[in-house]
């Protein structure tokens, strides 16, 4: 028996402190709070994509000083969100660039708990069909 493709997808990330991951999530990222646990919240990314965030006290791993792990945010308004990542203070890791060989635009900054995240843009419609 094969069974169905998943339906959905949660990134779990764990925090020391789970108040800057809020401010980052639901406040400078505006993601929807969709589950609010007593040691974990879950913010909506897009339809089936969720990231939690998990107090490191209680959760499955415990908060890394340096996390190997990059979480990719695609957007259609690029610019607008190098402005919005740059003006809140957060360290621009590398700077907005575009790959021609990818055909994608994007720029890599550091998050709260040491996350490191990337803003992407697909250029390609055929990808931006499928990503965006």
């Amino acid at each position: 028996m094969n069974p169905k493709a998943p339906t959905s997808q949660i990134t779990f990330l764990y925090f020391t402190d789970m108040q800057p991951a809020d401010d980052f999530f639901s406040g400078l990222l505006g993601l929807e709070t969709v589950e609010e646990q007593s040691f974990a919240r879950i913010y909506r990314v897009s339809e089936g994509a969720f990231v939690g965030a998990v107090s490191g006290e209680r959760g499955f791993h415990r908060p890394q000083e340096k996390n190997a792990v990059l979480v990719t945010l695609l957007v259609n308004d690029i610019e607008v969100w190098f402005d919005k990542i740059s003006a809140a203070g957060l360290k621009i890791v590398r700077p907005l660039m575009e790959h021609k060989d990818i055909n994608i635009r994007c720029f890599f900054f550091e998050g709260p708990g040491g996350y490191s995240f990337e803003i992407q843009e697909f250029l390609d419609p055929r990808l931006r069909e499928i990503f965006h």
